[in-house]
């Protein structure tokens, strides 16, 4: 199964509540949040109050991406305004082990991304205590750039990882994804796409998630 996480950075900010909607009545499976603070990453996004609109809003689970440094400050926060999945960079975590118990604790899917500069080798040891590894395949920080062709080589390097050592972690695929490339990235063994302009710049968004989802042209 592919999930489809459409990303709400993408979406109409004067029409927020709009698009919430239009995800809610598609067959998309959860709405990818992204939080970013203008020092992990060069862009600053959605505040609390913004995601607590949201998850007024939304009938699916918040998949919040916390592109932060000092993440372990606030994932209570984002727990309590309604997170399913917290995920937090590697690369912002020097105690990567204590947060993801943490998260896990909270009864909710705990994640690691990965900047696209990051070896799968440094969530090596924590992978088995993993709910979803989130390989950024952009640097992150903004919208509408172009798939970095690599992330197809770590898609699969993690994808075998995980099947030798039988778990059940999520590969998430976070960046350019679009029409063009989803078949040939769930073939590396992906089983979440995040989609920000491809669904929400597209013409018929439904449909493009429908396609994404299962596989089949459409249109």
């Amino acid at each position: 199964m592919t999930y489809i996480a459409p990303s709400l950075l993408a979406s109409d900010f004067a029409n927020l509540q709009r698009d919430i909607e239009m995800i809610n009545s598609s067959e998309a499976d959860w709405f990818h949040v992204d939080i970013m603070d203008g020092i992990f990453v060069p862009n600053i996004s959605f505040g609390m109050p913004v995601v607590e609109a949201i998850k007024r809003h939304a009938k699916k689970p918040l998949d919040v991406h916390l592109m932060i440094v000092e993440p372990e400050r606030y994932i209570d926060t984002f727990f309590k305004l309604g997170a399913s999945v917290i995920s937090v960079h590697v690369e912002a975590c020097p105690h990567l082990h204590r947060i993801i118990h943490y998260i896990k604790s909270l009864g909710i899917k705990a994640g690691v991304a990965l900047n696209p500069h990051s070896s799968i080798d440094s969530i090596r040891d924590i992978l088995p205590d993993v709910d979803v590894v989130n390989l950024m395949s952009v640097n992150p920080g903004f919208g509408g750039q172009k798939f970095i062709p690599r992330t197809l080589h770590k898609i699969s390097t993690l994808k075998a990882i995980i099947k030798q050592e039988h778990l059940a972690t999520l590969i998430e695929i976070d960046g350019g994804v679009s029409l063009a490339n989803y078949e040939e990235i769930i073939a590396a063994g992906a089983d979440v796409l995040v989609a920000g302009n491809c669904v929400f710049g597209a013409e018929d968004p439904i449909m493009t998630i429908r396609e994404m989802k299962f596989q089949q042209n459409f249109f």
